[in-house]
C-alpha cells in the first residue's frame, strides 16, 4: 500500500496503458486509458502523473476511486511503477508499443508467437536465441538485446527518482547524460543535473537534494541557487545581475536568510564560479556580477570589435580614394534605381569604415541598400560573405541580393561541443562580411562570429533596432548603436511604394505609439474578439480555411501564428494543439509518436528548442523550424526536413528538443518572414503586451498581417513602450571614441 498526500492508504490498480487522451508537459497531469483483466473489453480512465508511461506498458497504479461530475468512475493516480506483463498478449503489446528499439507490432507478434510466456526471460537471458525468429538476424539481434539492457537501466532510474519524489519523465534525459553512474550522480550531486541536463532546472536538482538529505542551508545549496539565478537571468536576456538584485533573488528562490546569500556570493567568486566587477550605470557604477561565459565573451566581443575598427590593414583599399559620383552613376545604371541620401551615406560609410551598422524600419530600404554595398564590393573583385542567424533569413538574403548567404553558424562551422572552425586563430577569408538580422544576435554567437572576421575587413550589422532584442542573452545591435565610436546609419526615409502597403504603414504607427489603421489596406486586418477561448478558435478557423479561401496561402507553409504568450487559452501551447487537429489530424494507418504532452505526425511544423551542436552538418539551433517527413516507430526515430533544406533524424528519446511550431512565441519569430502573419492578442496576455512586441510581430510578415482579439488588448500593447533595457556593459566596453 502506498499513502497519498491527503493521508488515508491507496489502493492498487494493474493494467496495460491503452491510449493518453490527454497529457499537460507543465504538471505531468495525464489522463489515459487502461485495460485490466477485470474490465474486459471496457477502457477505464485514470488520471493523474503519468508522463514517461508509453502506451503498451503494464502499470501498477497506486491511488483511489473518484467520482467526476461529468465524466463518471475514475482511477486517480498518485504514483505508478511499470511491471513486466505476464500473457502472451500482454507481453506483445508491450514489445510492440515502439519501447524497444528494433522492435514493431509485426516483430512483437513473431517473437511472441515463437517464445509465447517465455519471450521476456529469453531476451532477457538467451538474447542470442531470437534469431530463431523468422526475419531476425544477428544485427537485430544485438540491438535488441542492447535497447533492453538500456530500458533495465533507465527504469531503475525511474523507480530511484520515483523514490525521490521525481517525475520518471526525466529520467531518460538523466541517463543518457551519466549513463549507469546515474544513481551515483543524483544520490551524490544533485545539483551538477541543473548544469549538465539539458531540461532539469534546479527546482528538480533541489526537489532531489532535499529528499537525500542535504540542509537547506548548505553552502552548496546556496552557491547553486545563485548559479540558477543568474542562469535565468541570462535566459531572460541579462548578461549579468547587480548584486543586489542577485542577492534579493536567490534569497526569495531559496528561502533562505540574505546574509548567507551574501556570504556564499563572496565564496563563489573566490572560488571563480563568478566574476564581480563594477560596471558603469549613468553617472555612477553597479557591483555586477556575471556567469564566467558571458563577462568573457563581453570582453572578447568589445575587443574584436575595437581591433577591427582600428586595424591598420584595410582589405577594400579600393574605396579609400574611388570617385563616389562615379561609382554611384554605375551604380544606377546596374540596379535601375536611384539610391537616397541615407542610403548613399550607408554605402560609402560599409566601403570605408571597418565596422558599421546600418539600421532601419520595413520599407526604409535596408535590402536595396545592403544589395548596392554587394555590388559594388564585388565589382572591385572583393570576397563577400553575406549571413543570417536563422536559415529563412539567410534563404530571404540571398534572394534580395542575388548572392548566396548562409547562417552564422553554417559559416562558423561550429563543431560538437560548439567550437567553431573559424576564429581568431583561423579567420574567414573574406574581405566584407554583411550580417542581416543582426538584432538576433546575442552576445555568444556574436563573439565568435566576430572573432573569425580578419584583421583589415569590414563588418557590416544590419538590423531593425526597435525589433525585440535577441532571445539569448545581451543585446548586442542595440549596445553597439548606442557606442558613439562605432559609425552607423539609420534610414528613415519611408518608399512611396512601401507606403501602399498596410503591414508597413502600421509597423511604423505602432513603432511611434499610435493605433494601426485596421480597415483601408487589402493586408491588414482586425478580428474583434474579447474571451480567450473565442480568439483561439477564430485564430484557427483565419488560418485553417479564410486565408487559403482569400488569398491561396498554403496554411502550413506560409502562414504563422505568432503569440505574446505561451501559456492560456489563446498561447502558443494551446494553439498548436488546435491547429495540429485542424492541419494535421490523426490518421488510421499513420504512424505518430507522443512524448510527454505532444504527438508528433508526419507533416507537423516544428521548431528547436535548444543549440545542439551534435546535430546536423554544422549543429541545429535553437528556433530552427522544419517539417517532420518521416516517422520510423520500429527505429525509434523521426525525421525533421529543416528551413535550411537538411535532413536530420531524432530518436523518440530526443524529441524532448522539438516543439510544435503551428504557433510560436512571438521573441521564437525573430529573424523570420512569412507570406502571412496571425496574431491572437488576448487581454490575459496582459504584462506582455508591448510596443515592441507588437512591432516584431507585425514585420514579420511579408504579404499580410491579421490580428485577432481585443481592441483593448491592442491598445495596450500600442501604448505601453516595453521592458527597461537588459543588465549588459558592452557599450561601455566600447567606451568613448
Amino acid at each position: 500500500m502506498t499513502t497519498g498526500s491527503d493521508g488515508p492508504p491507496g489502493v492498487s490498480l494493474h493494467g496495460v496503458l491503452e491510449r493518453i487522451t490527454y497529457a499537460n508537459e507543465e504538471t505531468g497531469y495525464t489522463i489515459a486509458r487502461v485495460a485490466t483483466e477485470r474490465s474486459g473489453t471496457e477502457l477505464l480512465t485514470v488520471v493523474g502523473p503519468l508522463l514517461g508511461a508509453q502506451v503498451g506498458e503494464s502499470l501498477r497504479l497506486t491511488g483511489r476511486w473518484t467520482t467526476h461530475q461529468r465524466f463518471g468512475r475514475q482511477f486517480e493516480v498518485w504514483s505508478y511503477a511499470t511491471v513486466l506483463p505476464a500473457t502472451v498478449t500482454g507481453i506483445q503489446r508491450y514489445l510492440g508499443s515502439g519501447l524497444i528499439k528494433g522492435i514493431g507490432p509485426k516483430m512483437a507478434e513473431r517473437i511472441t508467437d515463437h517464445f509465447g510466456v517465455d519471450t521476456l526471460r529469453v531476451i532477457e537471458e538467451e538474447p542470442k536465441r531470437l534469431v530463431e525468429v523468422p526475419g531476425l538476424g544477428p544485427k537485430r539481434t544485438k540491438m535488441i538485446a542492447a535497447a533492453w539492457e538500456e530500458q533495465k537501466i533507465i527504469k531503475e532510474v525511474m523507480i530511484f527518482l520515483q523514490g525521490v519524489g521525481v517525475s520518471t519523465s526525466i529520467a531518460v534525459r538523466i541517463f543518457k547524460q551519466y549513463g549507469e553512474g546515474s544513481i551515483g550522480v543524483v544520490r551524490s550531486e544533485p545539483y551538477r543535473l541543473a548544469a549538465d541536463v539539458w531540461g532539469i532546472g534546479f527546482k528538480t536538482a533541489d526537489t532531489i537534494a532535499k529528499a537525500i538529505g542535504i540542509p537547506e542551508d548548505s553552502p552548496e545549496r546556496v552557491k547553486a541557487g545563485l548559479r540558477h539565478t543568474l542562469s535565468e537571468a541570462a535566459d531572460d536576456g541579462h548578461c549579468y545581475l547587480p548584486v543586489p538584485n542577485l542577492v534579493g533573488d536567490a534569497a526569495k528562490i531559496l528561502e533562505v536568510d540574505p546574509a548567507l546569500v551574501s556570504a556564499c556570493l563572496d565564496e563563489l567568486a573566490a572560488e571563480e564560479g563568478v566574476v564581480r566587477e563594477e560596471v558603469p550605470a549613468g553617472d555612477s557604477t553597479v557591483p555586477a556580477v556575471y556567469l564566467v561565459p558571458f563577462h568573457r565573451a563581453e570582453l572578447s566581443l568589445a575587443g574584436s570589435l575595437l581591433g577591427l575598427l582600428n586595424a591598420r590593414a584595410d582589405r577594400l583599399p579600393a574605396f579609400a580614394s574611388v570617385d563616389w559620383g562615379k561609382a554611384m552613376a554605375w551604380l544606377r545604371e546596374r540596379t535601375g534605381a536611384e539610391l537616397a541620401d541615407e542610403q548613399a551615406q550607408a554605402v560609402r560609410l560599409a566601403l570605408t569604415t571597418r565596422v558599421a551598422v546600418l539600421t532601419g524600419g520595413p520599407g526604409c530600404g535596408k535590402s536595396f541598400t545592403v544589395r548596392s554595398i554587394v555590388t559594388l564590393a564585388r565589382a572591385k573583385g572583393a570576397k563577400v560573405i553575406l549571413a543570417a542567424p536563422t536559415g529563412r533569413a539567410a534563404k530571404r538574403l540571398s534572394e534580395l541580393t542575388g548572392h548566396e548567404a548562409v547562417t552564422v553558424h553554417r559559416l562558423l562551422q561550429l563543431r560538437p561541443g560548439g567550437d567553431a572552425a573559424f576564429d581568431r586563430d583561423n579567420p574567414l577569408d573574406a574581405d566584407l562580411v554583411v550580417v542581416d538580422e543582426s538584432s538576433m544576435l546575442d552576445l555568444l554567437l556574436a563573439n565568435r562570429l566576430v572573432k573569425a572576421v580578419a584583421p583589415g575587413a569590414h563588418l557590416l550589422f544590419v538590423g531593425d533596432v526597435d525589433q525585440l532584442p535577441s532571445v539569448g542573452a545581451g543585446e548586442v545591435l542595440r549596445d553597439v548603436l548606442a557606442a558613439e565610436r562605432i559609425p552607423r546609419v539609420r534610414l528613415t526615409q519611408i518608399f512611396r511604394q512601401a507606403q501602399q502597403s498596410g503591414v508597413v504603414v502600421n509597423a511604423h504607427r505602432v513603432n511611434s505609439g499610435l493605433s494601426p489603421h485596421t480597415s483601408g489596406f487589402p493586408d491588414f486586418f482586425l478580428f474583434p474578439c474579447e474571451e480567450p477561448e473565442e480568439i483561439a478558435a477564430l485564430t484557427v478557423d483565419v488560418v485553417a480555411r479564410r486565408i487559403p479561401r482569400r488569398f491561396g496561402l498554403d496554411p502550413r507553409r506560409d502562414v504563422q501564428v505568432l503569440a505574446p504568450m505561451h501559456r492560456g487559452a489563446a498561447g502558443a501551447g494551446n494553439l498548436n494543439l488546435a491547429l495540429q487537429e485542424a492541419l494535421t489530424p490523426a490518421r488510421e494507418g499513420l504512424p505518430e509518436r507522443r512524448y510527454g504532452g505532444r504527438v508528433f505526425r508526419i507533416g507537423d511544423k516544428v521548431t528547436q528548442l535548444r543549440n545542439n551542436y551534435d546535430k546536423g552538418a554544422a549543429g541545429v539551433f535553437n528556433g530552427t523550424v522544419g517539417v517532420v517527413v518521416d516517422l520510423r516507430p520500429d527505429d525509434h526515430a523521426l525525421t525533421v526536413r529543416t528551413d535550411e533544406d537538411e535532413l536530420v533524424d531524432y530518436a523518440f528519446d530526443e524529441l524532448d528538443e522539438l516543439a510544435h511550431a503551428y504557433a510560436v512565441s512571438i521573441h521564437r519569430s525573430q529573424g523570420s518572414e512569412y507570406p502571412a502573419v496571425v496574431v491572437p492578442l488576448a487581454t490575459s496576455a496582459w504584462m506582455m503586451l508591448q510596443r515592441n512586441l507588437l512591432y516584431t510581430a507585425i514585420t514579420r510578415a511579408k504579404k499580410l498581417v491579421v490580428i485577432v482579439g481585443s481592441r483593448r488588448a491592442l491598445g495596450q500593447a500600442v501604448r505601453t513602450k516595453g521592458a527597461g533595457r537588459r543588465h549588459t556593459g558592452l557599450t561601455h566596453r566600447l567606451g568613448p571614441a
